[in-house]
């Protein structure tokens, strides 16, 4: 009943990796299309210094609306849970706009044009694999 069942580390070792080849596999798919640098791995690219300002506003906020719905909704019923209030709907929320906004401003200010491209690009694959991989109980291992 509780507990973890046998091969559960590893069916998740094997969707991880099928996450990370997908993902790989696209990024470099399109920075050949779109002729644009490589990025560090797992890096948050500045553009300029209002950039740098309004993501750590959005990161402080993040924070404190994570903090704050975790424990409201530990102070209710599992029931009565507010789901806008989850922290992996918050973080999924951060990540659209953070990438959205940073996507903005490679447009408005980056030196290579096909910068936002790329990020929006990396940004609509990813939402896309994450809801796949949800909806098919991630590609039928889980």
């Amino acid at each position: 009943m509780y507990g973890v069942e046998p091969y559960f580390w590893l069916k998740l070792l094997i969707v991880l990796i099928i996450l990370v080849f997908l993902i790989t596999s696209f990024n470099a798919i399109m920075r050949r299309l779109l002729k644009v640098e490589k990025k560090k791995l797992y890096s948050n690219t500045i553009v300029n210094g209002t950039h740098k300002k309004v993501d750590r506003v959005m990161r402080g906020v993040a924070i404190v609306l994570i903090l704050f719905g975790t424990f409201y909704n530990i102070t209710r019923a599992r029931e009565e849970w507010v789901w806008f209030l989850e922290p992996w709907f918050l973080l999924i929320l951060l990540i659209i706009i953070s990438e959205s906004f940073t996507a903005y401003m490679e447009w408005k200010y980056a030196a290579n044009r096909k910068d936002y491209l790329f990020t929006i690009s990396q940004l609509i694959f990813l939402i896309f694999v994450m809801v796949s991989a949800f909806y098919s109980d991630f590609f039928w291992l889980l």
